[in-house]
């Protein structure tokens, strides 16, 4: 596709998400404690970009979305592929070992469904022999299946790093920052004890404690419409894939202790706009103050006065073609949110 076609180049859907969670540890650090990182001089709840674009790209499933194999395994998955066009899998394992040693060497690799099945073909095509397997091959064979918004969309949308193929990398459309808290936390602790129902003694057979916190936290989402398009390679799929993305962007949650800590908490509120130019993330890097009791209004007064503040000094820059506020009007619904998206976008 060449750059005069893309319609959508420099052209960005930006989310600035504000969510209040109460007793929660979303996501863990390397001994189990709340992810925290230091702004503005204190201490934050962090939950990390690829805790929560992990989910965003799981939950894309409940929404008719088939998503490619994130996976070590890629040999296994070619195997699967040969064995069903009739080789054995002693005769199919060397071969297909071989064609994923082409494309990743014991690192995680993005692969669809249908690059799995053409090469599986390949591998027929050569009698299942693992001598004439040729890596420039293989590459062009997956190269040729370019129809992400079938059974690729989250390659489409997170991007790819083929480790021994670089003509394979997909460019993500789509960036997370780190979520953090717009105030200062600290992270408690809990103590817990279990008691064994057939024990003969009173008394606790298990001690323990557990690490959680409280906060309001800023996420920032940036989808690139123009790389987006490039990667589906298909303009009918633009709105499909804008659709799924928003809808698992509102519902998923870092998975993180939620039977013992639930954190089943939505989007309290967000901007959304549609812009040309450079991103634009807000840092609250001066921490909110309590109102009232809690920090989500002075989240809210902030995150929109900085928002303001940030259009005015860019300027002609600032490229706004479309602002959207969820969270305030309870007649302005998640799916009212999507298609007033879908038809800003249209171009």
């Amino acid at each position: 596709m060449s750059k005069v076609e893309n319609k959508y180049r420099n052209l960005r859907l930006e989310f600035h998400i504000l969510q209040s969670f109460p007793v929660t540890c979303l996501n863990r650090d390397d001994v189990g404690a709340p992810k925290t990182a230091v702004v503005g001089s204190v201490t934050r709840a962090r939950v990390s970009s690829q805790c929560w674009k992990r989910q965003v790209r799981l939950s894309m499933r409940d929404f008719g979305v088939k998503l490619a194999y994130r996976t070590k395994r890629v040999d296994e998955l070619l195997v699967r592929a040969a064995t069903s066009l009739g080789a054995s899998e002693e005769k199919a394992e060397p071969c297909c070992k071989a064609m994923a040693d082409c494309l990743s060497k014991d690192t995680l690799l993005f692969i669809t469904e249908s690059e799995a099945a053409k090469l599986g073909e390949y591998a027929k095509s050569i009698d299942f022999n693992k001598d004439k397997v040729k890596s420039a091959e293989v590459e062009k064979i997956v190269k040729g299946v370019g129809n992400k918004a079938v059974d690729g969309l989250d390659i489409a949308l997170f991007g790819r790093m083929v480790a021994q193929a670089a003509t394979l990398d997909v460019e993500a459309a789509a960036s997370f920052s780190h979520a953090i808290s717009t105030h200062k936390v600290t992270n408690e602790v809990e103590f817990f004890t279990a008691l064994d129902d057939l024990a003969d003694e009173r008394g606790s057979a298990h001690m323990g404690s557990l690490e959680f916190n409280s906060a309001t936290y800023y996420r920032y989402v940036s989808l690139d419409l123009g790389q987006l398009y490039e990667n589906l390679g298909n303009e009918d799929a633009m709105a499909q894939a804008v659709e799924a993305f928003i809808k698992a962007l509102f519902v998923a949650v870092p998975s993180a202790r939620q039977t013992t800590q639930s954190g089943a908490s939505a989007w309290d509120f967000a901007k959304v706009l549609v812009r040309t130019g450079q991103r634009l993330q807000l840092s609250f890097e001066t921490p909110v103050k309590p109102l009232d009791g809690g920090y989500l209004k002075p989240s809210i007064e902030s995150l929109k006065e900085t928002l303001t503040k940030k259009e005015k000094l860019s300027g002609s820059l600032f490229g706004k073609k479309a602002e959207f506020t969820f969270g305030e009007d309870e007649d302005f619904s998640i799916d009212t949110l999507i298609s007033s998206v879908i038809q800003s976008i249209k171009v």
